[in-house]
């Protein structure tokens, strides 16, 4: 495991030098300061939609956690971090690079979209924080793959060269989603019906399992109840409703697809990594579902794919640890 550049203390007497990371997301923003060591400290979770912005729950963070000011952030966003004014994809906040770091006194800012810090996090995260889903083995030094469903779809990869870590940043999460067989090619052909472009992030997110629902039913021939992310979750893992159990098969079914594309895409060796805030939560039932053999099941490239391991991520916070890496980077100017 890849060790972290100290960071100065983040003592009252000297707050100035205080260095905060964060891991924004659609639906909860997390915080925390580093210590000497430049491990996360003090986290909270906040709700996103209870602030206007990130600079009033950075605000409200600071004040929670008796912090009087910041040296420099790291600040991890679920959106495209290359322009100027940043808009996160799946939540209301409209902000600027520029307006953050003057109103928050920063002599030093790195923003870096959610899933490349998701990326950066994994030779750090422990083994404990790791569950291993099937067979395979990780090959040291290969590439890495990352993806998760939280109220969006984040993907990343990452790549080892001329000695360090290098995390990829795009939004795999909005190429087009591919059917893998005729009953999801039904469901797709219905979702084209309501909408101009089916995203993976359409139906494998928070934000669109409810969308998946009312698809999987009419597919199917069962009657369509609007419910809830939450609620179709809370019933299929109590396996007390056929549909939503099929809709979570479904889910998992069509992320295991997804997730065997980037494998074969990146030659992701190095191992498949589930994050987000859908997957850790199901434990067991993740394991008996159809993910793992739709990983696999690419015609001639199957026992390629069964050597690469895949892993569900269940620490809530990995992405702070790699907001905290590239920090480090910035820092040092590495």
């Amino acid at each position: 495991m890849d060790s972290l550049s100290p960071f100065p203390s983040l003592s009252a007497s000297t707050a100035s030098t205080a260095l905060l990371v964060a891991d924004i997301g659609g639906t909860r923003a997390r915080f925390a300061l580093l210590d000497e060591s430049g491990t996360p400290q003090q986290v909270r979770i906040l709700a996103v939609a209870d602030f206007a912005g990130p600079i009033e729950a950075i605000e409200a963070y600071l004040a929670e956690v008796a912090c009087p000011g910041l040296r420099a952030a790291a600040i991890a966003l679920a959106a495209p971090v290359h322009e100027p004014v940043i808009r996160l994809t799946n939540a209301a906040w409209t902000f600027s690079r520029d307006e953050i770091q003057a109103r928050l006194g920063l002599h030093r800012l790195l923003l870096l979209n959610d899933f490349t810090a998701l990326a950066l996090s994994l030779p750090r995260i422990a083994a404990s924080d790791l569950r291993q889903v099937g067979g395979g083995r990780s090959v040291a030094l290969a590439a890495k793959a990352v993806l998760g469903p939280g109220t969006g779809l984040g993907v990343s990869g990452l790549l080892f060269d001329r000695g360090h870590w290098q995390a990829l940043s795009g939004e795999g999460g909005h190429c087009s989603l591919a059917p893998a067989d005729g009953r999801e090619a039904a469901i797709l052909g219905l979702a084209w019906r309501e909408l101009q472009h089916v995203s993976a992030e359409r139906l494998l997110s928070g934000s669109g399992l409810p969308l998946l629902n009312h698809l999987v039913a009419e597919v199917d021939g069962r009657a369509s109840e609007a419910l809830s992310t939450v609620e179709i979750v809370t019933r299929a893992l109590a396996n007390e409703d056929v549909q939503c159990s099929a809709v979570l098969d479904t889910f998992c079914a069509m992320l295991g697809s997804l997730a065997g594309n980037l494998a074969l895409t990146l030659g992701a060796q190095g191992g498949v990594y589930i994050g987000g805030g859908i997957i850790p939560r199901l434990g067991e039932r993740f394991e008996r579902s159809p993910f793992r053999a739709r990983f696999e099941t690419k015609g001639r490239f199957a026992a390629y794919l069964a050597a690469i391991p895949t892993y569900v991520m269940l620490s809530p916070t990995p992405a702070l640890l790699g907001a905290a890496h590239a920090l480090a980077d910035s820092e040092h100017g590495l």
